[in-house]
């Protein structure tokens, strides 16, 4: 077990020295369970900061790399497996692998998968790095339900990607579940969205032992025909759409327009459930408007208050 402490430390001192974007996560389990996920981002989908934000929410971060977030998406690691997949291809993708690949240095390189929710920029843009102009990987399986499948096949640069056999596209059914290792279970949904060029996935990962929910993005609660608030106590990790705390964070854009549960609004939404349940929601994707952010906003004292954790970026949580 010293052992395995020990080389647990040297290789997050290595990671620390090259990639100084966030401290270091202060929730980390040791020893890494043998199933686990990996926080790689919580931001929206531009990042934070934002690009051209001169707004005090982003000075601070512009001044001090340490402040700023990736875009969100998960790691996913099978020990046993040697096998590492993400969740979400983001503009963040060579930063987000190099840090997957240093926590499992014994896993398959490049990647085992990846499961892409929805053809929005922060979520699928990262592709490009596996490309001819950047890895050339070769026949990287991408899970993707059909119409997501049939953009990235018909429209460029997604289709030079499938074409020079960078990737392998694996069309997935909603609601039908895949057998990704013998360790881990994927199960697909659908959820509403704004969905120009695909539609928009949820997908629930079931570990040897425990079950999470990842649902980046969705318009509200209230929009899709399944009750949250069941599938939350189903499972016993959530990863939400938080993107925005309340409305009016944006006060020159009408945020009608960009649907999303607010954070006040997933709060009321939760309020009676049990202690342990909340324990268990992560809310993530954040706007750079987001006050979750700060450090020292009152709203990050009200989560806290009510129950809820705060998402850190490194943090692991085994399945």
């Amino acid at each position: 077990m010293k052992h395995a402490s020990a080389r647990f430390f040297l290789l997050s001192l290595a990671f620390w020295a090259s990639a100084c974007q966030s401290p270091p996560p202060p929730f980390q389990e040791e020893p890494l369970p043998e199933v686990y996920l990996l926080v790689l981002g919580i931001a929206q989908d531009a990042g934070f900061p934002q690009a051209d934000c001169e707004k005090d929410c982003c000075r601070a971060a512009w001044a001090d790399a340490a402040q700023r977030r990736r875009v969100v998406c998960l790691g996913l690691v099978d020990r046993p497996a040697g096998k590492t997949w993400l969740f979400e291809a983001t503009p963040d993708f060579k930063d987000q692998l190099r840090r997957l690949q240093t926590h499992a240095p014994t896993a398959t390189h490049p990647l085992d998968g990846i499961f892409l929710t929805h053809a929005h920029m922060g979520h699928y843009t990262g592709l490009l790095h596996l490309g001819f102009e950047a890895m050339n990987a070769r026949r990287v399986p991408v899970y993707v339900l059909p119409r997501m499948k049939r953009y990235l096949e018909t429209n460029g640069p997604w289709s030079q990607l499938v074409d020079f056999q960078n990737v392998a596209l694996h069309e997935l059914r909603a609601d039908s579940t895949l057998q990704l290792s013998e360790h881990l279970r994927i199960t697909p949904f659908r959820v509403p969205h704004r969905d120009e060029f695909s539609e928009t996935a949820g997908f629930r990962i079931e570990g040897p032992n425990r079950s999470a929910l990842f649902i980046p993005d969705i318009d509200k609660w209230e929009k899709w025909e399944r009750d949250i608030r069941r599938l939350v106590r189903e499972n016993d990790l959530a990863f939400l759409d938080g993107t925005f705390f309340a409305n009016g964070e944006i006060p020159n854009r009408d945020m009608s327009q960009i649907p999303h549960p607010f954070i006040e609004e997933s709060l009321k939404h939760f309020q009676d459930l049990p202690p342990d349940v909340k324990r268990g929601i992560h809310f993530i994707h954040f706007n750079h408007t987001n006050p979750l952010l700060q450090a020292d906003s009152p709203e990050r004292g009200q989560l806290l208050e009510q129950g809820y954790p705060i998402v850190q970026e490194g943090q692991v949580f085994g399945l």
